[in-house]
């Protein structure tokens, strides 16, 4: 199966609870309704709720709406994202969970998110997972409810088994029961839409070119067929048109080519960052045409970025994979197409420049 989407990407009390110092084992199960969850002796709901929903903003892409890392993006990820389920609170410290919310963890796809929550709020979600899923083992938000618009959810049970991986969905329809194949055609006609797939036997091209279709405005049946793909975009669209320049140097063409391959992805090709891609990564990625952010930059400073990147954000490090004279043509480019950049002369290598 492809994958049919980007994968961009997951704890303090409000109150001094003695049960703490054993990770909240000690404090009573409630009953009743999940989101109404209070707990006696000063368990604090609404810093449960508050988790609650960053946790279902942030978090639940990788661990899943009920903690149990049983997701599309876990499916292609290794290490697996952590199964909160199947976690004790004795196995895994609320310290702990704090700094890998904090920092990430090297090597795995769990991103540092210090710099987009702050200190409360990572403490909010870390004490929602402990005790929704780690000590509760409840289910959290549930997408299927009538208030959502799923009333009577069971009468479409015949297509669970393949979003629950129970049945693979390329199993031949010979091999199917007639019930189950209803089940499979209408997974097919109306599940895949969110969850794309349950379980498969041949994972086939995890990656696959194909074009990307924007979001459209202002499409009505009377104009279907009557707008082109460009004007009738999305306001993302526009800023995936690199400007033309006719007469760039070999340096600034190259660096045109580098930055249109390689940056153009996150800060789009007009430089902008204001793409598709670039309004959803957090933070944002630079915007390389305004006055506000490239009058404080240099060169110098400008290069260690490109060779450095920048932790708890979406810029890599490029050092291992361009060279400076790579990446010193790139600020030509943007140098010359987007906003000077002070300095850029002291940068210059003086040699001719490689190869793309």
């Amino acid at each position: 199966m492809v994958l049919q989407a980007i994968l961009t990407i997951g704890l303090g009390l409000m109150v001094n609870h003695p049960a703490m110092a054993q990770g909240l084992e000690s404090l009573p199960v409630v009953a009743g309704s999940v989101n109404s969850a209070v707990v006696e002796d000063g368990w604090d709901a609404q810093h449960h709720e508050r988790g609650r929903k960053i946790y279902n903003f942030r978090c639940y892409f990788c661990h899943g709406y009920s903690g149990d890392a049983r997701t599309l993006a876990s499916s292609y990820l290794s290490p697996k994202p952590r199964n909160f389920l199947a976690t004790s609170p004795g196995e895994l410290s609320r310290e702990r969970m704090v700094t890998v919310i904090t920092s990430g963890i090297s090597g795995s796809a769990m991103a540092g998110f210090g710099t987009i929550l702050g200190k409360d709020e990572i403490a909010e979600v870390a004490d929602f997972v402990r005790w929704e899923f780690m000590i509760r083992h409840a289910s959290n938000t549930r997408y299927h409810t009538k208030a959502n618009g799923w009333d009577n959810h069971e009468r479409y049970a015949v297509a669970f088994p393949f979003a629950t991986g129970a049945l693979a969905l390329d199993t031949p329809d010979d091999q199917l029961t007639v019930e189950q194949r209803q089940g499979k055609q209408l997974f097919f006609s109306a599940c895949i839409t969110c969850h794309d797939r349950g379980r498969v036997e041949k994972e086939g091209p995890i990656w696959d070119s194909r074009p990307v279709s924007f979001p459209r405005n202002g499409v009505t049946p009377e104009t279907v067929g009557k707008i082109d793909g460009v004007s009738g975009a999305s306001i993302y669209a526009v800023h995936d048109r690199p400007a033309v320049v006719a007469d760039l140097t070999p340096v600034e063409r190259l660096g045109e080519t580098l930055f249109q391959k390689n940056c153009a992805f996150c800060h789009a090709a007009d430089g902008t960052g204001k793409n598709w891609i670039g309004r959803f990564l957090e933070p944002h990625p630079r915007d390389l045409t305004t006055k506000t952010f490239m009058d404080g930059q240099t060169a110098t400073t400008l290069l260690a970025t490109l060779r450095e990147g920048i932790p708890g954000t979406s810029m890599p490090a490029w050092k291992s994979v361009l060279s400076d004279e790579k990446l010193i043509a790139i600020l030509h480019y943007i140098h010359r197409v987007f906003h000077p950049v002070a300095g850029l002369q002291n940068a210059m290598t003086g040699k001719a420049p490689p190869s793309p």
